[in-house]
C-alpha cells in the first residue's frame, strides 16, 4: 500500500470485533501503510475528525494479543445513518475532504448490516466523484443476519456463551424442589433472526438434556400453545427451561415484548429496543399455571464475555479483518469480506468479498428446515451447523486474577470525568 488506512466499527460490539481491528492493522502495515488510522465512535466520529494513530496505542505484540481479547470496541462504536446522496451531499462531501486531509487509500469498516449500507453509500459516492478511496466491509455480529456470508465473526463467541450459560441454567434449576414446579425463561439476542437463540441446544449433551423449548423468531408464537407445552412438561418433570428469542412475535405481528410494556427507543436504522420477552412470558406462566417462575436475560454478557470466546472466532475474526486490507490494496471497492465454509469435517472456512450491494439491509434468517415442525425447537443440522465455530479456547492473560485488557488513556479519563 503506498498511503494511508484508516478503519472504523460500527453497531453493537462482540467479544471477536478487535481481533478484526488487529487484523487490519497487522495486514495495513505488512502490507507497507504508513499509517493506519482508528475512527473514534464510527462514521459519526470521522465527521468531528476524532481519530487517532493505531501505532500510538498497538506497540507492541502483546498490545496486539491483548487487543484481541479486548471485549467492546477498542474504537468506539455508533449507529449513525448516512443520508442518501441525493438528500445532503455535503455530508458526503465534509466525509471524503477528511480522507483527503489524511491521503487515506482504504477506508474499512467493521460492522453488520447497516454498516454495510455506510460501505455501500460510501463507495457509491466515490464512483460518482471518481474518488481513489477504497471502501471494504469486514463483517461483524453476533445476531448471524449478515446475507451471502456462511456465518459472521462474533457470532460463534456469542454462540458458546449461551451455550455454556444454558447449561448452566438448567444444571441450577434441579438443585430446589417446588410444589409445582419452575419455569425459567431465557432471553436471547438476535432480533429477527434466530441463529443465537438456536445456539441454545448447544447445551444438549450426554450430561445435559438441553432446553425444553426454543422458540425463534423466524415462527410466529403462539401463547395459548405456549402455556399448553409447558404444562405438559410439568406434568412429567419438575424444572423447565425454555430458551425465547427477544424478538419473537404472535401471529398478528405483534412482538411479545410489547404486549408487557411499550417500546419507546428507536434507533437512527429504525430499529426497536426489544427487552422484557422473558419477563412478560413468566409472569404470564405463574398467572396461568400457578408455578414459580424465573426470567434471564442474557443481555450484553452475550457479546461482552471475551473470555468465554471462541478460538475459530477469533482466528476468524483476525482472518477476516486482514482480508478486508487485501480486498482494498488489489483494487476491490464496494465489497465485503465473506466466510465461506469448506468442509465440516474436519472444518475448512476461507474467505473471499462479495458486492456490499447485495448484503446491505438485507438479513439472513435461520433456514425453515431447521426448526421443527412444531416451531419449538432446531433439527441437529442447525446443530451440526454452529458447533464447529464454537471450538477452543482463548486464555486471557490474567493479572491479579482478572483479564487484562488494551485500553485508549481518553477511555479512563472519560470515566473519571465529574
Amino acid at each position: 500500500m503506498k498511503r494511508n488506512v484508516i478503519v472504523g466499527q460500527s453497531g453493537g460490539p462482540t467479544a471477536a470485533i478487535n481481533s478484526s481491528l488487529a487484523g487490519v492493522y497487522r495486514t495495513a502495515k505488512d502490507r507497507g501503510a504508513d499509517k493506519v488510522y482508528g475512527m473514534l465512535h464510527g462514521v459519526q466520529g470521522l465527521l468531528e475528525e476524532k481519530y487517532i494513530d493505531l501505532s500510538d496505542h498497538i506497540k507492541t505484540e502483546l498490545d496486539a494479543e491483548l487487543l484481541k481479547r479486548t471485549p467492546a470496541a477498542f474504537l468506539g462504536s455508533c449507529r449513525y445513518k448516512l443520508p442518501e446522496i441525493h438528500e445532503d451531499r455535503e455530508v458526503y462531501d465534509k466525509i471524503f475532504a477528511i480522507l483527503d486531509k489524511l491521503d487515506i487509500e482504504a477506508f474499512i469498516y467493521i460492522g453488520g448490516n447497516d454498516s454495510m449500507d455506510t460501505i455501500k453509500k460510501l463507495s457509491d459516492y466515490a464512483i460518482i466523484t471518481g474518488h481513489p478511496t477504497r471502501f471494504v466491509g469486514c463483517p461483524k455480529t453476533i445476531d448471524n443476519d449478515l446475507a451471502l456470508t456462511d456465518h459472521t465473526p462474533g457470532y460463534g463467541s456469542a454462540a458458546k456463551y449461551i451455550g455454556t450459560s444454558m447449561k448452566e441454567i438448567i444444571r441450577d434449576g434441579f438443585c430446589l424442589e417446588y410444589s409445582k414446579g419452575l419455569v425459567t425463561i431465557v432471553e436471547i439476542m438476535g432480533r429477527n433472526a434466530g441463529w443465537l437463540t438456536g445456539a441454545a441446544a448447544l447445551a444438549q449433551g450426554e450430561d445435559c438434556e438441553g432446553p425444553d423449548m426454543i422458540y425463534l423468531p423466524e415462527h410466529s408464537f403462539d401463547l395459548v400453545k405456549f402455556r399448553d407445552k409447558v404444562q405438559q412438561i410439568l406434568d412429567k418433570k419438575t424444572s423447565v427451561v425454555v430458551a425465547v428469542s427477544e424478538g419473537i412475535r404472535t401471529e398478528d405481528g405483534n412482538y411479545v415484548c410489547e404486549l408487557g410494556n411499550s417500546v419507546d427507543f428507536v434507533d437512527a436504522f429504525g430499529h426497536k429496543q426489544l427487552s422484557g420477552t422473558a419477563a412478560y412470558l413468566a409472569n404470564y406462566i405463574a398467572g396461568e399455571l400457578g408455578c414459580k417462575t424465573r426470567a434471564i436475560e442474557l443481555s450484553t454478557l452475550q457479546r461482552s464475555a471475551s473470555h468465554a470466546a471462541s478460538r475459530v472466532d477469533i482466528l476468524e475474526a483476525y482472518q477476516v479483518g486482514g482480508a478486508a486490507v487485501k480486498a482494498a490494496d488489489e483494487g476491490d471497492s464496494g465489497k465485503m469480506v465473506v466466510l465461506q465454509r469448506l468442509s465440516d469435517d474436519p472444518y475448512q472456512c476461507g474467505t473471499e468479498v462479495k458486492d456490499v450491494h447485495k448484503i446491505a439491509n438485507d438479513e439472513k434468517l435461520v433456514p425453515p428446515e431447521w426448526v421443527t415442525k412444531d416451531g419449538t425447537y432446531v433439527t441437529s443440522d442447525f446443530i451440526s451447523y454452529v458447533r464447529p465455530l464454537i471450538q477452543g479456547d482463548v486464555s486471557p492473560v490474567m493479572v491479579d486474577g482478572i483479564p487484562r485488557h488494551l485500553y485508549t488513556p481518553r477511555e479512563l479519563s472519560e470515566r473519571r470525568r465529574d
